[in-house]
């Protein structure tokens, strides 16, 4: 089983990425899809997260800039990031759960800076 992210870069500050997130012998859409992200000297914070019934949820720092979706007929998920900010300079994680079963990718760097 293997997640994995893509989609990272620098960017300007008021620009947009769209991570990606790919799932390799998991069948995403049965589990909760979580995008975390941790900024050197920081604890890793989660930012979005689809559930099953794709029913999402987003924090303070993410709501209204960043939409999680999926795409079950391609197994992957998605994080739409727009407006961003230096503050959102992280590596950014996929991780998704189902009951017990747990995994993660390895991340992909986001660097937002003029």
């Amino acid at each position: 089983v293997q997640l994995v992210e893509s989609g990272g870069g620098l960017v300007q500050p008021g620009e947009s990425l769209r991570l990606s997130c790919e799932g390799s012998e998991i069948q995403l859409g049965i589990y909760t899809v979580n995008w975390w992200r941790q900024a050197p000297g920081k604890e890793r914070e989660m930012v979005a997260q689809v559930a099953g019934r794709s029913t999402k949820r987003y924090s303070d720092s993410a709501e209204g800039r960043f939409t999680v979706s999926r795409d079950n007929a391609k197994n992957m998920v998605y994080l739409r990031m727009n407006n961003l900010k230096p503050e959102d300079t992280a590596v950014y994680y996929c991780n998704a759960r189902w009951g017990l079963d747990e995994h993660w990718g390895e991340g992909t760097q986001v660097t937002v800076s003029s």
